[in-house]
């Protein structure tokens, strides 16, 4: 573990009080990301056709809807307004995988089928992985939203994600394992999400030395106490938490009720605003590390993200970074690739541009995105509670390593 994350564990500990990073109680062209240029010359009065496979409906509505703000947005900021590139107009067609990947698979085939090279999209992480197929399978490019399965890194050469990964989250949460010896135990969603967890922190965690467990809960669960009771039997020196949905509310309450957070301390994702204040009496006790919120980097891309979602009635969220950054990556690819699939593949393969987050790098190697990650604190303010930054964990030093791809 590098010295900067072990730093980060005296200032956590002196802020006992407060809380660190979280899941959800509930449910352009050039360097700069701006206007993109280049490219081989495009007629007016031609179009790209991307379609936008997300969560319009179903348990990560909520987040898809985040989603979809950031990227009219990123596409708005990426093209200086005019929705286009080159002259090339960059028209945006959305279906609703309603969190279901078969949906999603039939809405990716119906769009190839009419002739749609540009695929987008996807919160959850199961859809991502079958979309990342059909994108092998025909030849698309497939630019993957909030989804955080580390296993689309490196799976082929047409897929790219416009979020950060499992590993970057776990990495960041290693600063809060003052033992690296230690117990962890996980406990996670049993599903694609929550076993992707698991697998980062037996790779990130476990090979710095810690002892892994997990208490893996059934997606349909309703009841947590038994799962709380296992993470305090497992005696651990850390509990590493994911989960998202409209369960989190009650499963945080059970790890409260079982004295779960007198056992270790307890990391998990700062998510979505709308959580914030259902934490309980958890929420001064949790640790956090936080992917983005709106407060956690101040640059101009970012001011232009909250200045075009909040005009258009949104309000900027968890993952509106990551459809912001997926209208920078098509308008870029869009630029300078055109309509040829390996030429925006080649364009994207080690691209580097200012994003909301700061500077963040497309891997050549194998598509991964490199970015900053933050520790983060929930505060009191009045009546609500805010998320404020302890610290920004620099990009290298939470990128996962390079994936071997197919």
């Amino acid at each position: 573990m590098s010295a900067r994350p072990i730093r980060l564990i005296t200032l956590m500990s002196a802020t006992a009080a407060l809380a660190l990073a979280g899941c959800a109680p509930s449910a352009g062209g050039g360097d700069d990301g701006g206007s993109a240029g280049g490219g081989e010359e495009q007629q007016a009065d031609e179009s790209a056709k991307v379609g936008i496979i997300y969560s319009e409906t179903g348990p990560l509505a909520a987040y898809g809807e985040q989603y979809r703000q950031g990227l009219e947005a990123g596409i708005d900021y990426a093209t200086e307004g005019t929705g286009e590139v080159d002259g090339t107009a960059i028209e945006l067609e959305y279906r609703d995988d309603a969190g279901n990947p078969d949906t999603a698979v039939a809405a990716a085939k119906d769009l190839i089928g009419q002739d749609y090279r540009i695929l987008g999209g996807t919160v959850v992480s199961g859809i991502a992985t079958a979309m990342a197929e059909q994108a092998a399978q025909n030849e698309v490019l497939y630019i993957s939203g909030p989804a955080a399965t580390d296993a689309i890194t490196g799976v082929n050469e047409f897929t790219f994600r416009s979020g950060r990964q499992s590993f970057q989250d776990v990495a960041t949460a290693g600063a809060m394992l003052e033992d690296e010896s230690g117990t962890v135990v996980v406990l996670a969603q049993d599903n694609a999400f929550g076993q992707g967890n698991l697998a980062a922190v037996e790779a990130v965690l476990g090979g710095e030395g810690a002892e892994v467990a997990s208490v893996l809960v059934p997606e349909d669960a309703t009841e947590f106490t038994g799962f709380a009771r296992q993470v305090v039997d497992e005696d651990p020196d850390l509990i590493f938490v994911a989960w998202a949905g409209a369960t989190a509310g009650n499963m945080w309450q059970s790890l409260s009720q079982q004295d779960v957070f007198e056992a270790a301390p307890v990391v998990t994702g700062l998510a979505d605003s709308a959580t914030f204040a259902a934490y309980g009496d958890a929420g001064e006790q949790i640790s956090f590390l936080s992917h983005y919120f709106p407060e956690a980097t101040d640059n101009e891309v970012n001011q232009a993200l909250v200045d075009s979602v909040t005009e258009a009635g949104g309000t900027p969220d968890l993952f509106t970074v990551d459809g912001f950054v997926a209208g920078q990556m098509i308008a870029h690819a869009v630029a300078e690739g055109g309509g040829d699939v390996e030429g925006m593949i080649e364009a994207l393969e080690g691209w580097e541009f200012e994003g909301p987050k700061g500077t963040a790098t497309v891997r050549a190697g194998d598509h991964a995105l490199v970015q900053d990650m933050f520790t983060a604190q929930l505060v009191q303010d009045g009546d609500a509670w805010v998320p404020e930054v302890i610290d920004t964990v620099p990009a290298d030093e939470v990128a996962p390593p390079e994936a071997s791809g197919e």
